[in-house]
């Protein structure tokens, strides 16, 4: 597939480096010469310097062969601009990365599509989504909804007094006599080796093990694993950014109590302005002197979203400290994800990861609604549609010769998600969750064409 990014900065850099892995067509367009020296040097790609929005520079990219068109340069009216002009000038799809949250609230009334842009995507919104669905599902490490929530990606790490530990995934199945949730990853602890759980795959204490559940399900796995049940309420927010004041206003909307700290005293005054239902602290949210003078250990859940990813890390560590349950924390270093379980923190969340894994599923093969790559994992969660002509339909699972390194983790027939078994037939219109290593991803794609 010819892929043309425009912005080498930290999404563009990102999605290139992924994309290229894959053995993509990528040409990535930015004015800094720095920033496309580099990726020129680390990365298997085509670079040109020079405006997103020149339509000789576009042309130069042979915009006119290209299949998908990504303006992710940290200026909106760029991204907006240039996905207008590539999409008049031949490129098939267009996605363009936003700030403002308006245009993906009106985007329908607006009809962006109608200017040629295809797609809206905006990292902070995606955020402060993520964030908000964490909460709800305190209890794990990470989410993902299909469908509104008709299935939904839920990781844990198993303690010792989780009750799948010591079985295997069949042993687990009896426990409950209806099934809600099926396992469809696991990492075992201490290692960056992802497995595709079958049948006799043992669970053991320290694994981080990834479910796909249907309505109930996160109940029934919250009860196997152990843990306490608590009410998250009330909520501190260290950091006054896009992501802090989009999370604060989201969270407030749904009535969680919220505190939010932010050491600029303008900003923070801008904020109380327009969070009346929140308080809003200015101050230093490092100094554990003011985090306590604020009550961080009646806290439910602490969430560190500031600019810098080490003030993130040990604002958290200190929650963590003072006896907070769920801790979040914003970071840009994509191998701090290997260190969050090691040093305590409950979920790390990353604007790049979270933009890339919305724009993939446009590069994937079949026809996609909703794709996510696990956090810290070699696999790929992706949603099929199936249709008349595709290899899968009107087949039972178990008749399938499904690739070892994948699973089916869902299905979602007329807006209801269900757990198949062997015995489930795919029918026309069904959405078919799959989780997969890399390697198969390919002849995964071939039951959908």
């Amino acid at each position: 597939m010819k892929i043309i990014i425009a912005g080498a900065g930290e999404v563009g850099f990102h999605l290139a480096k992924l994309l290229s892995y894959e053995s993509q067509e990528i040409t990535l367009l930015d004015t800094d010469k720095e920033s496309l020296a580099y990726a020129n040097n680390h990365l298997d790609i085509k670079v040109i310097r020079g405006d997103a929005t020149s339509i000789a520079i576009l042309k130069e990219a042979r915009i006119d062969t290209s299949e998908l068109f990504i303006a992710v340069t940290s200026s909106e009216t760029t991204n907006i601009t240039a996905c207008v002009l590539a999409k008049q000038l031949g490129a098939q799809r267009t996605i363009a990365r936003i700030a403002n949250s308006e245009f993906l609230e009106q985007k329908d009334e607006v009809g962006f599509t109608k200017f040629g842009i295809d797609e809206l995507i905006s990292p902070e919104d995606l955020a402060a989504s993520e964030i908000q669905l964490l909460l709800n599902q305190y209890a794990f490490n990470d989410s993902y909804e299909f469908e509104d929530g008709a299935l939904t990606m839920l990781s844990l790490r198993l303690s010792r007094n989780a009750a799948f530990v010591d079985k295997t995934v069949k042993e687990a199945a009896e426990v409950l006599t209806e099934i809600h949730f099926v396992p469809i990853a696991i990492q075992r602890y201490g290692t960056q080796y992802t497995i595709i759980p079958r049948g006799d795959t043992l669970f053991k204490e320290g694994d981080k093990v990834v479910f796909i559940t249907s309505k109930g399900g996160d109940d029934e796995l919250f009860e196997l694993s152990g843990k306490v049940k608590i009410d998250v309420r009330d909520v501190m927010i260290l950091g006054g950014s896009k992501i802090g004041y989009k999370t604060a206003k989201d969270l407030c909307a749904n009535k969680f109590k919220v505190k939010l700290i932010e050491k600029d005293k303008n900003i923070a005054f801008e904020l109380a302005d327009e969070l009346p239902k929140a308080l809003v602290i200015n101050g230093d949210g490092r100094n554990v002197e003011l985090l306590e003078e604020e009550n961080i250990d009646a806290q439910d859940a602490f969430i560190s979203v500031t600019g810098n990813s080490e003030t993130n890390i040990m604002s958290c560590l200190v929650a963590k400290s003072k006896g907070v349950k769920k801790t979040i924390a914003l970071v840009e270093n994509m191998d701090y994800f290997q260190l969050s379980q090691s040093i305590g923190i409950d979920t790390l969340i990353n604007k790049k990861l979270l933009a890339a894994n919305s724009i993939f599923r446009y590069i994937r093969k079949g026809e996609i609604v909703a794709m996510t790559k696990l956090n810290n994992m070699n696999a790929e969660l992706v949603e099929f549609v199936v249709n008349e002509s595709s290899k899968i339909c009107n087949k039972m699972i178990k008749d399938l010769d499904f690739p070892r390194s994948a699973i089916i983790g869902g299905v979602i027939r007329d807006g209801e998600g269900m757990i198949p078994l062997g015995s489930f037939k795919i029918s026309d219109g069904d959405r078919v969750v799959v989780c997969c290593l890399p390697r198969s991803i390919a002849e995964v794609e071939k039951f959908f064409f």
